[in-house]
């Protein structure tokens, strides 16, 4: 393997030079309607946080089956997995922890309380049927709850139109298949749209440790995701959801004697919701339910068992009439359960949102969480924009956001430390709340609809922040003390012509531990870009996709340095006729050798090729 020197200027001129726009409307950008940072529509121009978002044509351009492996070549975004695809995964937002960003699905909190830290399984998502992704970079605990660092908003087609529908297969490297099929349709009183793909990989030997090269861990994946919406009239609105995974991981070192390890996952997750608006205000109330059911096999026998629920219920309201401001406010009620542990927290928030200028912008939103086990809590979050016109279409905007957040130890992690399995100093410390705040500096440019740059300067820290014992295993410890987080992010999208557009982003990261140690798994340079084309009848596209990642850290008090690595992914689709389209993709084009964590091999180069019919 190679640990190759970085130079964070290079990388940087080269993310300013390579980017791209192939998702961009063809209108103008500053008015595209972004839902994630206030959880109401609101223009792009008006807002003081950063939201990267992908619409459908991006997620198509970037082809990979796993979500993760989409948004993980977004501006901040660090990524970790333990082997193939479908091994444990996190994302982490600005340098926090997986567990801290907040991921939603069709309104569905896909967080999941049988697991230590409560954090969401994205590893089990895969990208077909969905078509948009919005991510919130940052600790904006408000209006979606006071422990998110980052907020990922997934949203999946809404029927529209006569039925129409496809069916997409493709198989290639590591014996992989998936087969996966949507329709959909809608009128003026209703719509639905559904999701179906199997998908299965043979995989590769994931830990470093097995000699065996025969004994290839692997992974099944059955996913169905359906909405339902009904107009009951001009002002009223149903919106139903429902989501099925289930996910079969193979892995390594369950005990020192076998490999023949599996992870069992099953989510079961529905939403209702019944929304009425009119031009002066808008009113929302939702139930929620997810259950997860988690198993770990050893030599087809299982070996421990954790199930998991979440109840919500939440309520969003927005007057967009009133003088020189919009309000948005809210109350959401959520139980957590883990096997026979059950806990409720309670929140209340409200927002101010500025509309008395066209070119300046302010929110100010406070947030009062009431936890069981941990009481009161308040967080606030706090936003500015200015927008100045430069002429020929030209505007420079400036930006910036603060706010705060708290987090209280989960079940599992209390439960752990009183258990059987801990052991000193962790059965000794009584785990109390981590709470966090940051802020962030921006500036953005828009020529028209073919040119952004955006540059941004972020500076966030976690107090108390609980972490694993990675050294002695005796449960979970407070790293007493801030753990911060701060860098700045470069960011372009360019459009060449009709037929190309380039894409690139930058993150310089720097973070530390309350010991001054760098925290692990996170990269101080990250960099992305990509290339796009096109042709003129829209029936070739070609995509080449590069990330890059470099100095990062893996270990407990003793640190080892991960590999710098460079990856390619390469696809190209064309379209046969009206109904039939052929593509092809090539992952790991360079073969890169690297690991992400510590003793966990990545994916060799792997090809791919698929069919799709559309109906």
């Amino acid at each position: 393997m190679k640990n190759q020197v970085k130079h964070p200027a290079k990388l940087a001129l080269l993310a300013l030079c390579i980017n791209s726009a192939h998702g961009q409307d063809s209108g103008n950008p500053l008015e595209e309607l972004i839902v994630v940072a206030n959880r109401v529509p609101v223009s792009a121009k008006q807002l003081g946080t950063s939201v990267s978002v992908l619409n459908e044509a991006d997620i198509i351009a970037h082809s990979n089956v796993s979500i993760t492996d989409v948004i993980r070549q977004l501006p901040s975004v660090g990524a970790s997995r333990n082997g193939p695809i479908g091994s444990a995964t996190s994302l982490r937002i600005r340098g926090e922890e997986g567990f801290r960003t907040l991921t939603r699905f069709d309104g569905i909190k896909l967080s999941d309380p049988s697991g230590p830290q409560v954090q969401p399984q994205l590893q089990h998502i895969v990208s077909s049927g969905i078509e948009r992704i919005e991510v919130l970079r940052g600790p904006q605990g408000l209006s979606f709850g006071a422990d998110a660092g980052g907020v990922i908003n997934i949203t999946s087609k809404q029927g529209a139109g006569p039925l129409t529908g496809s069916i997409d297969g493709h198989a290639g490297s590591f014996g992989t298949n998936q087969l996966a099929m949507n329709l959909g349709a809608g009128t003026e009183r209703a719509d639905f749209y559904l999701s179906a793909s199997s998908f299965q990989t043979e995989g590769f030997n994931a830990r470093v440790s097995d000699t065996n090269p025969g004994d290839k861990d692997g992974y099944d994946n059955e996913s169905f995701h359906g909405r339902v919406g009904i107009n009951l009239n001009s002002q009223w609105r149903l919106d139903l959801v429902h989501r099925y995974n289930d996910g079969d991981t193979e892995f390594d070192g369950c005990t020192f004697t076998t490999n023949d390890c599996n992870s069992l996952y099953e989510l079961q997750a529905s939403r209702a919701q019944l929304k009425y608006s009119d031009a002066a205000m808008s009113h929302s109330f939702a139930v929620t339910q997810t259950k997860s059911d988690n198993d770990s096999l050893t030599q087809g026998v299982s070996a421990f068992t954790a199930k998991g629920k979440l109840d919500r219920v939440e309520y969003i309201g927005q007057l967009t009439e009133l003088n020189g401001f919009d309000l948005v406010f809210g109350v959401d009620l959520e139980e957590e359960s883990n096997n026979a542990i059950s806990r409720d927290n309670i929140g209340y928030y409200g927002e101010f949102l500025s509309d008395f200028s066209d070119t300046l912008f302010f929110t100010a939103g406070v947030r009062l969480d009431d936890n069981d086990d941990f009481g009161e809590h308040t967080s606030i979050r706090v936003s500015a924009a200015h927008l100045i016109e430069l002429g020929n279409d030209n505007t420079l905007k400036f930006k910036a956001s603060a706010g705060t957040g708290f987090r209280a130890p989960s079940t599992a992690e209390i439960a752990y430390n009183a258990g059987a399995f801990a052991s000193p100093p962790a059965s000794n410390v009584q785990l109390k709340e981590e709470t966090s705040q940051g802020f962030e500096l921006g500036l953005e440019y828009f020529a028209g609809a073919h040119l952004k740059l955006e540059a941004v300067y972020f500076s966030q820290d976690v107090e108390d922040a609980i972490l694993f014992d990675l050294q002695a295993f005796s449960g979970y410890l407070q790293d007493v003390g801030n753990s911060t987080s701060s860098g700045v992010e470069l960011i372009a999208d360019y459009s060449l012509s009709a037929n190309w557009t380039l894409k690139g982003n930058y993150t310089f990261n720097e973070t530390e531990r309350p010991n001054g140690l760098q925290r692990i798994r996170r990269p101080e340079n990250l960099a992305n870009a990509g290339v796009s084309y096109r042709s003129s009848d829209g029936k070739l596209a070609f995509n080449a996709f590069y990330r890059s990642s470099a100095n990062a850290v893996d270990g407990n008090t003793v640190l080892v340095p991960l590999d710098d690595f460079d990856v390619v992914d390469i696809n190209a689709r064309y379209q046969i006729n009206e109904n039939v389209e052929v593509y092809a993709r090539i992952e790991n084009a360079l073969d890169e050798d690297y690991q992400e964590i510590v003793g966990f091999n990545s994916a060799e180069r792997g090809s791919y090729i698929g069919a799709k019919l559309s109906f």
